[in-house]
């Protein structure tokens, strides 16, 4: 399985050199469906990012957070912004914008 945060890392890298992928990828905000519209461009682009493997990588990352705390029960506080990779991705975008 593909390392889904290895893949956006490189993503932010190379966004970061490019104002016009930058500008591609916050572009797909506008689609019906941006989360499959950005999973989409990524693989157009030659990153091979797949909707679940997003969404997978997310929840993974935040139930191991979560068993990290308290024992990881019904109990364990709730912990402040799930781990939404794309969103966190957009903003990042967002931010070399400005």
């Amino acid at each position: 399985m593909r390392d889904v945060l290895t893949i956006l890392e490189n993503l932010r890298k190379d966004a970061m050199r490019d104002a016009g992928l930058r500008e591609r990828l916050l572009a797909v905000r506008t689609e019906k469906e941006p989360f499959i519209a950005f999973c989409r461009t990524c693989r157009e682009l030659g990153y091979e990012i797949y909707e679940m493997e997003l969404i997978a990588a997310g929840e993974e990352s935040y139930a191991a957070m979560r068993r990290s705390t308290n024992g990881g029960g019904e109990n364990s506080p709730k912990l402040a912004g799930e781990d939404d990779f794309y969103e966190l991705f957009m903003a990042e975008l967002e931010e070399m914008q400005s």
